[in-house]
Parts: structure tokens; sequence; C-alpha cells
């Protein structure tokens, strides 16, 4: 295959893995394109060739999976088509960098012949993906582990390694099926495959936590309000009419309202309108969360909150893991031109304390994280065991009619895997929806409607694996898995594949 029909395959080969992913949730499919990958990075010439091979998946990846930023940058923040289409192909060719990094690594002969090659590839590929997740605050949306939520055999491991060690596992999968399809008397591979798969099966029969007391009722609130009028002022009054209707009309303990439910600074949240929301909350012997913009006079500053009113005494979270860009300036005095370009409101927050507890509501103690803090499941469980359920608030409704707020959707449901426990996704626009310790959706509202999401709620007590050791077993087997592969390559053993 000459160099632009393998470039013109990889691309392909990444833009065909986003239907793996929500709303489609055909998990099989990134197995099949990540096996075709590391075909090409094992047939190819040389490792530069590999890297290239890898950008190019890359930007086959993100560049169909990710298109909801134009929305973003287009719609919402006034950018410039041209500018708006540019701002993404940048960030696009960023991320790819990193599978590019990973296929240059895989194809180096050294261990490209080695026996462990297809560790080697697999541990890489989980680096890189932590990789991209961290640097620069991290944007590790379409981490391949997320297309094997909630129903794939892989999906068993979430509770024990995470979003990335289900990644590893995919990954090591692919490579696996690549080497039993070059060599096709390897059935050892074969029998690999098989083991992983059955395995995960297995542990997805574990129940890793318990229920702890009587199912609580919740209501989750979606306003609908449209983002190209949230921020206008005469919009306000109809936007808190609605609000005050929905919690009105829910009939729960436990009620949830979206991120910045309504633009206004708490303290010039009018005092009775609040006190309404808190005596409802009462009447059900229960509590409101409500989100508001919180303003600190003594440093300037302000942070999206969301504050609880009613039985319990009043108590509030604030957002630590902000967007960058969209909730804060990095290098301000490099970048502070980017808020006259893309026009968005209080596009400069401070950020909230990462160890801040959880809130104890309607006989809960429940975690909050804001909008794309979910995306993070190494900062959520931070909070556990301690909480007995997840609350997600968001407002996807920057992201339109796209596919980001399904797939939002599907890491919301990876959260609830790696804890065990319910995530509650109270949301402006959709998608609102109840998720089990299992990850299955159980409810969700029609998006772009304005409704209550009604219902009961279990609360867990106990810890997963991933609760207790984060991250560090899955660091552990990508060092044993790089450790194993560049002993073998270099010991003069890597003619054994």
């Amino acid at each position: 295959m000459n160099g632009y029909y393998r470039l013109m395959a990889a691309f392909l080969l990444g833009g065909i893995t986003v239907p793996g992913f929500a709303p489609f949730y055909f998990y099989p499919l990134p197995l099949v394109t990540l096996t075709l990958l590391a075909l090409l990075w094992r047939r190819s010439k040389t490792a530069i060739q590999a890297a290239v091979t890898g950008f190019a998946f890359g930007m086959g990846l993100f560049g169909a999976g990710v298109t909801w930023l134009y929305v973003s940058l287009h719609d919402f923040g006034h950018m410039e088509p041209a500018l708006a289409v540019l701002a993404l192909i940048v960030l696009c060719a960023y991320l790819s960098l990193f599978p590019a990094l990973a296929g240059w690594v895989a194809a180096l002969r050294w261990f490209r012949a080695s026996w462990a090659w297809p560790g080697m590839v697999a541990a890489l590929w989980a680096l890189m993906e932590w990789l991209r997740g961290t640097l620069f605050t991290g944007f590790p949306w379409l981490t391949l582990g997320y297309s094997q939520a909630p129903d794939s055999p892989l999906a068993g491991f979430a509770p024990v390694a995470g979003v990335y060690g289900v990644s590893l596992l995919l990954m090591l999968s692919a490579a696996w099926l690549a080497c039993w399809l070059e060599k096709r008397k390897k059935y050892r591979f074969g029998l690999y495959l098989a083991g992983v798969w059955v395995m995960g099966f297995g542990l997805q029969q574990v129940h890793w936590t318990e229920p702890e007391g009587e199912p609580v009722t919740v209501s989750l609130l979606q306003g609908n309000i449209p983002q190209n009028k949230k921020w206008e002022p005469e919009h306000l009054a109809a936007t808190m009419r609605t609000y005050v209707r929905l919690v009105q009309e829910s009939p729960s303990r436990l009620i949830v309202t979206p991120e910045i439910s309504f633009p206004l600074y708490y303290d010039q949240a009018p005092r009775d309108y609040l006190q309404l929301l808190a005596e409802h909350a009462r009447s059900r012997q229960g509590d409101v969360l409500v989100g508001l913009v919180e303003r600190t006079l003594a440093d300037d500053g302000y942070y999206n909150t969301m504050f609880s009113f009613g039985s319990s005494p009043e108590q509030s979270y604030r957002k630590y893991h902000l967007v960058p860009f969209g909730e804060y300036i990095p290098l301000k005095a490099v970048f502070g031109w980017v808020i006259d370009v893309l026009h968005i409101p209080l596009s400069d927050f401070s950020r909230g304390k990462l160890d801040q507890p959880p809130l104890d509501l309607a006989g809960q103690r429940v975690a909050i994280n804001i909008c794309y803090e979910d995306v993070f499941g190494e900062e959520i469980i931070m909070k556990l065991p301690q909480a007995s359920l997840l609350v997600n608030v968001s407002n996807d409704a920057w992201f339109g009619h796209s596919i980001g707020p399904r797939q939002h959707l599907q890491i919301s449901q990876m959260r609830a895997l790696e804890t065990g426990r319910y995530m509650l996704r109270a949301t402006n626009t959709g998608v609102t929806a109840i998720i089990n310790e299992q990850g299955k959706v159980l409810q969700q509202l029609e998006m772009f409607t304005t409704a209550g999401l009604h219902s009961t709620a279990q609360g867990f007590s106990g810890a997963t694996p991933y609760v207790r050791l984060g991250n560090s077993l899955v660091f552990g087997l990508i060092g044993l898995l790089l450790l194993t592969g560049g002993g073998a390559a270099f010991s003069g053993r890597y003619k054994t594949l």
C-alpha cells in the first residue's frame, strides 16, 4: 500500500471508529478499526511512516468525533466560520499527536518483532490517552475505553482499572487480533483474546458495592433554555418562572436543577424566590440544588457553584476543573484576546478546591460534579467511598443538536461503572437521565423539552477497586508491559513472535 492510500485508510479508520461511541454504542467497531490500525503499524516500513499513520487515524477520529465544538465556537461563541474551522483543525492536530507517538514507538524494529509487541502497543496507547487527558488540564474526550460502556464485556474491567484500563485491554485485544491475522498459525493470540473478554464478562457479574438504605425520590429538571437567549436580561424572568414551576411540580426529596440554572450572581438572586424553592423542598423533607454564579468581593473572583436549599443546612459546591478558553483563559497575558473573539459570558471563572466533601442532602451524601468535570474519573473518586450518590449538572446546549451531549452521557455511564454508584444528570437541554451503578440508563428525558424527570435513586456504599486504587493499577500494568516488551526486544529474543 503506497503512502497516500495508507494515510487515507488510516484517516477513514479513525472516522469509522466514532459510531463505536454514543449515540450509536456499536462497541465491537473500535476493536475492528484498532486491529486494522495495528496491522498498518506492523507493515510500516519506518517508524516515521507509522507515526504519520497514527496521526491520520487521530485526525479521522477527532475530526469526526468532536465536530460539536464547531457549534460552540461558531453558533454560540460567534467565531467567524473560517476561524472556527481552523481552531477545530488545530485542536484535532494536537490531539492526533498522541496516537502518532504511540505508532512511532510501536513500529521501531526492535519492538515490532518482539513476542511482547501486543502488550507494548497496548501500554503505549493507554499511556498516550492518559497524557492527552492530563496535559494542559487535559482533553480526554473520545478515550477509546468509553466506547465499551456499558454493554461490552470489557466494561467489566471499568470498576477495577477505570477507563484507561479498558482502553489498554481494548488495544491489547486489537493487537492480539492483528498478530493472529498476520501469523495465522499463532492460535495463542486468539485464546488470549477470548480469555480477556470472557474474564470481562465474569467481572460484569460482580457487585462491588451494596445498596445503602431506602431509595430516595429524585427530580431532575430540564429547563430547555435556548443558549442564545439564556444570558439576555429580558429572558431572565421567563427562565426563573420555568424553574419555579418545575420545582413546585416536583414530588421528590432531592430536586436538582442544571448548571447555572439562571444567570444571576448568588448575592443578586431575589431572597423571596430562593425561599420559595427552599420551602417547597422542606415540604418534601428534602433539598433542592440550584446552579448560580457565586461572586466573592474579597478577591473579585466568581465561581460556577451549586447551592442547596431546604431541610438540610445550606451547602455549596464550587466547580474545580474548568474548561480552557470556555471558563478560564490560560496564560491570559498571551491568550487574553480570545475573550473578545469568542464572546462567551463569564469566561474567566475562579477555581474551587479539589477536596470538597460530598453534600448531606435528602438523607444522602451527594458528590456533585459540574459539566466537564465528570470526564476526569480520577477526580470523581476523591469524594468516595463517602458519597452515596453522584450528581452531574450540565449545560450541553452549547453543543446544539450534535452528538456531543450523547457522548457526554456515555462518559457519565463510565463514571457510574467505575464507582458502583448511581449517576443523576440534570441538564439544560439534555441528556437528563438516571444511570444505575452498572452504567445502564434507567430513565431519560427527551432532549430539548421542558420537563422534570421524577423517579427514585438508590444510594450505595462500599468501594470498587478503582475507587481504592485509582489509576495506579493501570499505571502498574503499563509499566510492566513496557518493561517486559523492552526487555524482550533488547535481550535478543524478539524473533519469537
